[in-house]
């Protein structure tokens, strides 16, 4: 899949190189929640730099009276010692 095409897909292949062994996903339907989720994700990726992002995922699913956004974050975490 080219970049295009995932972009076009509401995807961000970041790292094609390493495989993700962890999901972070955040989602909201109201309003007020759905305009602050980008601030929400962009903060939890600051406060864990250890992590490699590998791929990001917006999904948005709507029915007649709820819409919701979802940002999916594939990473990659270190082992546990």
């Amino acid at each position: 899949m080219s970049l295009e095409e995932a972009h076009a897909q509401g995807r961000v292949l970041l790292r094609r190189d390493v495989g993700f062994n962890a999901v972070k996903v955040f989602s909201a339907t109201m309003f007020a929640d759905r305009g602050q989720l980008g601030e929400k994700v962009t903060a939890w990726i600051s406060q864990n730099p250890q992590l490699k992002l590998v791929e990001i995922f917006v999904t948005q699913s709507s029915d007649a009276s709820y819409h919701c956004i979802a940002i999916t974050v594939f990473y990659r975490e270190a082992p546990r010692a």
